[in-house]
């Protein structure tokens, strides 16, 4: 087993984490109010059902000077454009009667919660009620179901134990089962190019969800053609995304943003924050943003996720401006919003 530092990948983490948690010094933290987050706009949050509370986390959000939060996922029936509706209309009166900033909340969009294909009618709608995201197949990707599986009603709906989970599908069985973006040929289907042109019709950001190497290099090709600059592709280092360096590098080259999340180096994923690091490095700031993916009860809440991301890359080794760039600037340019003065 290899005892040298320079080579040695657990050893010259340990040796990196020691260097800069004896070199950086931050804000001095005073909970429950968290400094670091000032007008930090997170891009990737979950509120679903059993996850962080969307009301409560808008207004501690708001507490501490955040500037907005894209709800990928948020618990209830209406929708996610009227359920987050509904929580800026009760954050802002609340706002209002606490004398602080409300946070700008948005809702995203998946086109892809079942193993019903992605409607193009429906993504419309979702638009036209506010949508200020989209995101292709996340959960029920087939790349998703060949990496991790799926409940096994889904698999089955005859199945003894419909919430028990599968292995990971055999990838025939998980293209039959779940979204595949391409055709027999290699190309994106014609419904999600017309989802794609929608996107860009109507100027709201495009998520590229959990799509296969090909899949995501397909719609990187027709980002590129239209000329698209509100594109994402999220937790790179991901399993589900797994790209490298270079392969960042020329995804960011077309002017898709790479966003990096808390989940990737979470104890869940384990990503060396350092390495994640030298990933923003080697692709640039200007192509960057960062983000919390938070919402389960496995991480922290989103707001103290943004802080961690931003206090990491500022301890290995980014300015204040630039991550001001990736936390502030490039987000608010994804979901469009004008960043307060």
């Amino acid at each position: 087993m290899p005892t040298d530092g320079a080579t040695d990948p657990t050893q010259a983490r340990f040796l990196k984490s020691y260097e800069v948690r004896g070199t950086y010094k931050g804000e001095i933290q005073r909970p429950p109010a968290v400094t670091g987050v000032k007008d930090t706009i997170d891009i990737h949050c979950h509120a679903d059902a059993g996850h962080q509370d969307p009301l409560a986390l808008a207004k501690y959000a708001s507490q501490n000077g955040m500037g907005g939060i894209l709800y990928k996922s948020i618990a209830g029936d209406i929708g996610p454009t009227k359920s987050v509706r509904a929580v800026q209309e009760v954050l802002n009166r609340w706002c209002d009667e606490e004398g602080v900033r409300p946070i700008r909340c948005w809702a995203g969009y998946n086109i892809a919660r079942t193993v019903k294909p992605p409607s193009v009618e429906a993504t419309r709608k979702q638009l036209d009620h506010g949508a200020a995201a989209i995101w292709m197949p996340v959960f029920m990707s087939a790349n998703t179901l060949h990496k991790v599986g799926v409940r096994r009603g889904v698999a089955d709906p005859t199945a003894d134990r419909p919430n028990e989970k599968t292995p990971p599908l055999p990838w025939d069985q998980a293209v039959k089962i779940g979204h595949y973006l391409l055709d027999d040929h290699g190309k994106l289907k014609a419904d999600i190019r017309d989802i794609v042109r929608m996107a860009v019709d109507r100027g709201v950001a495009l998520f590229f969800g959990h799509p296969s190497h090909p899949e995501l290099f397909a719609l990187a090709e027709e980002i590129d053609k239209l000329g698209y600059r509100r594109a994402v592709v999220d937790h790179p280092f991901s399993p589900f995304i797994d790209l490298t360096f270079d392969e960042m590098k020329q995804v960011a080259k077309i002017g898709i943003y790479l966003n990096f999340t808390f989940d990737e180096i979470s104890p869940l994923l384990g990503v060396d924050p350092f390495k994640m690091y030298q990933a923003i490095r080697h692709v640039g700031v200007e192509h960057v943003t960062l983000s919390s993916d938070a919402g389960l009860p496995l991480f922290p809440n989103s707001v103290e996720c943004m802080r961690l991301m931003c206090t990491y890359m500022r301890a290995f080794g980014l300015s204040a401006e630039e991550v001001y760039r990736i936390s502030v600037t490039n987000p608010a340019a994804v979901v469009g919003h004008r960043c307060a003065a």
